[in-house]
């Protein structure tokens, strides 16, 4: 796995251009299914199946090359458990939150997360930030306390619910950074996959949201389970062994953008004028902040 954390030359030829928009595509689609399965399932039940679903494919890929090492799991066992509560918490927290407020400001707000990654790098991981880094932080953390505290009580639980989020998910990654490296790619993803399944379940059985979906609800979760689990992740890391840092880091910074046109588009919402100042603030600072991984 870490190898994927690695830097490389973009391979020349046509196929570049197209891996750039399908990850900007694919990356932008994460608060849109869950907006879209809102009407359908209870936030929970919709979940556990997006990740269900891409357990099953991703283990039946695994199967067939013969990679299924159940060893794998039995001896990390604590880990996939630690990363599977943080993830699942994390994911329904985002399929909850776009009950109040639209997918493109959960987008703006997701890219905090690149934030409580630096946070974390300096406090537990030992990293050390440079003024630009820090200016950067602040910037995104001024936008996201502008969309978070604009009026509005469900704007305001949407955001802060985000936010949330995404710092379970910035922890996770730490954890990984940290505890992870010497864990094959394959294995890592399928038990990382299913860790956050079962736990989804457990939520949903907790809550009294275990309920059989209809067809079309069928069909989105499979849809949502290739495309935004599967497909997403699997391109995340490949993209990253294509790409410098710098081209991957703003690509999946732009990803807002389209989500916002996907928003509007499907369901007629789009961020207030606040969100947009906000928003722009984040994508600023998180390029800021960035921006010396990039040379």
């Amino acid at each position: 796995m870490s190898n994927t954390s690695q830097p490389t030359p973009i391979m020349a030829g046509v196929n570049t251009p197209l891996l750039f928009a399908v990850l900007l595509v694919v990356d932008s689609l994460h608060f849109v299914f869950a907006r879209a399965l809102l009407p359908h399932l209870p936030s929970e039940m919709s979940s556990f199946l997006v990740l269900g679903i891409a357990a099953l494919e991703v283990g039946a890929y695994q199967a067939a090359r013969g990679r299924l090492h159940l060893s794998a799991f039995r001896e990390y066992w604590r880990f996939y458990t630690v990363i599977g509560v943080l993830v699942a918490a994390s994911t329904v927290i985002d399929y909850s939150a776009v009950k109040f407020i639209d997918p493109g400001t959960a987008s703006l707000l997701g890219k905090s997360s690149i934030v409580f990654s630096l946070v974390l790098g300096v406090i537990w991981l030992r990293e050390r930030l440079m003024p630009v880094e820090l200016i950067g932080a602040g910037l995104a953390l001024a936008g996201a306390f502008i969309i978070s505290f604009q009026p509005g009580d469900f704007l305001r639980l949407g955001s802060l619910m985000v936010l949330v989020s995404t710092f379970l998910y910035a922890l996770h990654t730490a954890i990984v950074k940290r505890h992870g490296e010497g864990v094959e790619f394959g294995d890592f993803f399928l038990y990382r996959i299913a860790s956050i399944a079962f736990f989804l379940l457990l939520f949903a059985g907790a809550r009294g949201q275990l309920v059989w979906p209809t067809p079309i609800s069928w069909l989105l979760v499979f849809v949502a389970g290739t495309v935004d689990v599967v497909i997403s992740r699997s391109l995340f890391y490949l993209s990253l062994r294509r790409m410098p840092m710098s081209i991957h880091t703003i690509i999946l910074t732009l990803s807002p953008v389209v989500t916002i046109g996907w928003s509007l588009l499907l369901f007629g919402e789009a961020p207030s004028a606040l969100g947009i100042i906000g928003g722009t603030l984040i994508i600023m600072g998180v390029l800021l902040a960035t921006s010396r991984r990039w040379r």
